[in-house]
């Protein structure tokens, strides 16, 4: 071969490797690395739980545009719990046994999650938590990794009872929903109560059935508490706010909400629209300028136009960036370690900080953030009928932490209701 083929052929083999190089990999012989999960498709969760789905989905679509994981493609294998810890046991055992799935993310919600524990613990596995309350309190799995911005009741609702603190609460009532994860955050509240030195004046537990709280606010409102802490799902949050509006809790209440679940979800803030003025409760993320983290709004406006093309709920601020960033940990922990096996992404876990949409990440004491991030949000200037309007800043103005503070708080009651 003369000197010019030889380089002619070095040359264009030279050109071929770039070009390789440029070019996304193409998928390994190998199986696809599953992923499994179980959702609340259908049921009383089914508003989270499909916001869920949809962000994995899109987490999964992201990675494989990537090249996958370790070469392979990347699937989500996803049944339907209708958010019962009934429903979760099972369907991980089928998704471990059957489907062979290579990780695991825990269902969407306290309950139906807490349910899987035992079975992951006893066969070693991985799990990823997401929007999950105290969920390892109890089986203290050590490859359990809750992506949640909470760790105990004092991290998911303390700022509120030192919001109670700065204006001068001395009486506080409290308001329950006769379920494991209200009573637990209820339990909470009361010990922050009492180490602030608040005198309890009205106490309620109501079964989760209940539609009609004009008994119980009429109650409240006798009792004349300086703080109503209510801890609620999506129904009776929405009922309590109602009754709150028609009845009335009286001018010596200071601050009213807390620990509501519901007043998160666009479908609820729409319909209750100016009814949530002056409330203050929890949140995970809410569109203010100091809770703008790198790809968070990216990731949102693109989830808003797949959910209104999937008929999920658009603004997802409450479940989904969580639940896409539960995919970026697998993601970040695979690639660190280039290894599926469940106890060294559990060692590479435990030791290291990873990078999210929804912030930075490290964990601590039973696999919970070692730094909290919930933020307690007060509803300003809300119009009826328009659920859009949640996408501007300073309709949910956070109120505590400083560090996310955009805005002071508005008390009395009564005065905030005006804003």
């Amino acid at each position: 071969m003369s000197d010019f083929t030889k380089r002619e052929l070095l040359r264009v083999m030279a050109l071929a490797m770039g070009a390789l190089a440029l070019t996304p990999p193409a998928w390994s012989e190998d199986q696809p690395i599953k992923i499994g999960t179980s959702m609340a498709l259908s049921g009383s969760l089914a508003a989270g739980g499909r916001q869920s789905q949809l962000a994995l989905q899109m987490w999964v679509e992201d990675v494989n545009s990537r090249g996958g994981l370790l070469g392979r493609k990347v699937e989500l294998v996803t049944y339907d719990d209708q958010g019962s810890p009934a429903q979760s046991p099972g369907i991980f055992s089928k998704l471990i046994d059957l489907d062979k799935a290579d990780l695991l993310i825990a269902p969407y919600g306290t309950v139906p999650a807490a349910a899987v524990m035992p079975l992951v613990k006893e066969r070693g596995r991985l799990l990823i938590g997401q929007i999950g309350y105290q969920i390892n309190s109890k089986v203290h799995h050590d490859m359990w990794f809750n992506n949640s911005p909470w760790s105990d009741a004092e991290s998911w609702v303390g700022g509120f009872f030192k919001l109670g603190e700065t204006v001068g609460v001395k009486k506080v009532a409290f308001l329950a929903a006769d379920q494991e994860f209200s009573q637990n955050i209820l339990a909470g509240a009361e010990a922050l109560a009492g180490k602030a030195g608040f005198e309890t004046v009205y106490e309620q537990t109501y079964p989760p059935t209940t539609v009609d709280f004009s008994a119980m606010i009429r109650a409240i409102r006798a009792a004349t508490p300086d703080m109503v802490f209510v801890a609620s799902y999506p129904a009776d949050s929405t009922a309590i706010i109602r009754a709150v509006n028609e009845i009335g809790v009286g001018s010596s209440v200071k601050l009213f909400g807390g620990g509501m679940v519901g007043l998160q979800y666009a479908s609820v803030m729409q319909a209750l629209g100016t009814q949530l003025n002056g409330v203050v409760n929890y949140h995970t993320y809410v569109p203010e300028k100091t809770m703008a983290f790198p790809g968070v709004k990216e990731f949102l406006d693109r989830f808003a136009e797949k959910a209104k093309a999937a008929k999920v709920e658009t603004l997802g601020y409450y479940v989904a960036p969580f639940s896409y960033a539960s995919g970026q940990i697998l993601e970040q922990a695979v690639k660190a370690t280039g290894s599926l096996d469940n106890a060294e992404l559990a060692k590479y876990l435990r030791s290291n900080e990873v990078q999210t949409i929804v912030g930075p990440i490290r964990w601590g004491t039973d696999g919970e953030w070692s730094q909290p991030r919930v933020v307690m949000v007060q509803f300003r200037d809300v119009k009826d009928g328009d659920a859009e309007q949640f996408r501007q800043e300073g309709k949910q103005v956070i109120v505590y932490p400083d560090k996310y503070k955009t805005g002071d708080l508005v008390s009395p009651l009564t005065e905030a209701q005006g804003r």
